[in-house]
């Protein structure tokens, strides 16, 4: 696989962004190749302070950043020199199998939409967030790439999402759910209601309509929703975890006693805190498009994008793509008047 990376959309700098790409390097062999897009100068710089000389890196100057400020359309119409839109670019020509970026997520989908085109008979790309609950881990899809959708576009993240279960995390069945505010089929919104009635026609193992509280209780893989709802998901699990362990910690160490017990149950949290580590997938795909788009967090430091690296070419290897268009075509077909 050869992967483009843009290193300069990062909270960190670019330099934790190529300690993450020369720790993925080391131990990913069916790497052939890594091309840093950004600004040249700095790059070089970075590289010759870490002694660089793995000859798989080579580098695509890009004058531009786009930045969390800017707006996504700005990547097309003002920024085309930007690191996110040249790229994609690599992508386009065939010159990169794969796109990895920390930058503005709204500017890689619109970057990404423009250029690469969604697979055949697709509407809407969706962002595919995997999650890790207590027992299991699901997909989230879409965590916002797109805040608005029709119900086709639901039953469309139905059917990617399945495809990447089973082929990346490895699920053998993966049950499929629509995010709503009941668990009987006539409850939620039109979108909700429309969707399930759509998804019981796909060729995929559709349990029905799901709740929050069924999320982290292993009864779904591939859970189902807007953009907007999956975003404020998303950004929510993430807090709750950030909250909860800073609130344990605050606690346990507040008494002697409680120290001594924080300390006895020490391999416990550890056991947690790896389970709920963002770091560990580094990355989401941006799933339907022409093209592999990975999009890593904004603070994703040298492990995060390590993982990210991994998770992109894991995802590469399966042929997700290939094996997306044909579902996409079947659904379609069951889905026609």
């Amino acid at each position: 696989m050869r992967i483009a990376v843009d290193v300069m959309g990062g909270d960190h700098g670019c330099g934790v962004i190529l300690d993450g790409v020369l720790l993925a390097l080391d131990s990913l062999p069916s790497v052939e190749s890594a091309v840093l897009v950004g600004r040249e100068d700095e790059i070089r710089r970075e590289l010759d302070a870490k002694g660089n000389a793995d000859q798989r890196i080579s580098v695509h100057h890009a004058e531009e950043v786009l930045t969390m400020e800017d707006k996504p359309v700005d990547a097309v119409r003002r920024k085309k020199n930007c690191s996110i839109a040249k790229g994609v670019d690599l992508v386009k020509s065939g010159e990169a199998d794969a796109f990895l970026s920390p930058g503005n997520t709204g500017g890689v989908v619109a970057v990404s939409t423009v250029k690469l085109r969604r697979l055949p008979g697709l509407e809407r790309a969706g962002i595919a967030t995997v999650i890790p609950a207590p027992e299991n881990e699901f997909v989230l899809l879409d965590a916002g790439a797109n805040v608005d959708s029709k119900p086709i576009h639901l039953a469309h993240y139905a059917v990617m999402g399945e495809v990447y279960a089973r082929e990346v995390l490895k699920l053998k069945e993966p049950r499929v759910g629509v995010l709503s505010v009941g668990t009987e089929d006539v409850k939620g919104n039109d979108l909700t209601l429309e969707a399930f009635k759509l998804c019981k026609k796909l060729d995929v193992n559709f349990i029905g309509n799901v709740e929050g509280h069924d999320l982290f209780s292993n009864r779904v893989d591939v859970v189902v929703c807007d953009g907007f709802i999956g975003n404020i998901v998303l950004k929510t699990c993430e807090s709750l975890a950030h909250g909860m362990f800073s609130w344990l910690k605050r606690e346990l160490t507040a008494t002697p006693v409680r120290k001594m017990g924080a300390l006895m149950a020490k391999g416990a949290f550890k056991t947690i805190k790896s389970r709920m580590d963002p770091d560990a997938y580094g990355g989401a795909p941006l799933l339907g498009l022409n093209g592999n788009v990975f999009i890593a967090h904004g603070s994703a430091g040298t492990k995060a994008f390590n993982n990210a690296i991994r998770m992109t070419a894991r995802a590469f290897e399966h042929h997700i793509n290939e094996q997306m268009t044909e579902a996409i075509s079947i659904a379609n077909t069951r889905l026609s008047p």
